[in-house]
């Protein structure tokens, strides 16, 4: 007589039924996972830019300086400086050079692996050391690739004001 060993593991069939399985399921979740990672960066990108320029205010006030923001379109990045707009330049990878008579606080940029843009309706903004104001205001944009963005609103007080267009990312009032 013989005696039967119990099956252990699982036949080729089985494996086969589970892969298939699990390959459906990642097929399933890869699009709304991009879309999260996207959602992040824009996220993130947008509260740096937020973030700089509550830090362009403070140091123009700690400074008593007049201290800037400065958007370059062509690479996708902003300076942080004192001087005239135009003694600092940045590029694409986030360095920053300025001439003498400016000091470099802070230069920020992005590459088109971040799959987002800043966008501005004005080239610079002034912070005023004695009252925090900001000449012009402006509104910064930082804009996904798919269309959602998230709006920096800078008052003439000075103030940011965020908000997304038809609120379209959440957690960001409309305007």
């Amino acid at each position: 007589m013989q005696t039967q060993h119990p099956q252990r593991g699982l036949t080729l069939v089985e494996a086969a039924i589970v892969v298939a399985i699990v390959a459906t399921a990642a097929t399933a979740a890869a699009p709304s996972l991009s879309r999260l990672i996207d959602h992040r960066r824009l996220e993130a990108g947008a509260s740096q830019l937020a973030a700089d320029l509550h830090l362009a205010r403070n140091e123009s006030i700690a400074r008593n300086r007049v201290v800037r923001v400065s958007w370059q379109a062509a690479a996708n990045c902003y300076v942080v400086h004192t001087g005239a707009a135009d003694q600092c330049t940045c590029a694409g990878d986030g360095s920053g050079q300025c001439t003498a008579g400016a000091a470099l606080l802070r230069s920020v940029g992005w590459t088109a692996a971040d799959r987002f843009a800043v966008q501005s309706n004005s080239a610079s903004i002034a912070f005023d050391p004695q009252h925090g104001t900001a000449t012009p205001s402006a509104t910064w944009r930082v804009v996904a690739s798919d269309g959602r963005a998230i709006h920096h609103v800078v008052n003439v007080m000075g103030r940011v004001r965020s908000c997304s267009p038809l609120a379209a990312v959440p957690g960001y009032r409309a305007c």
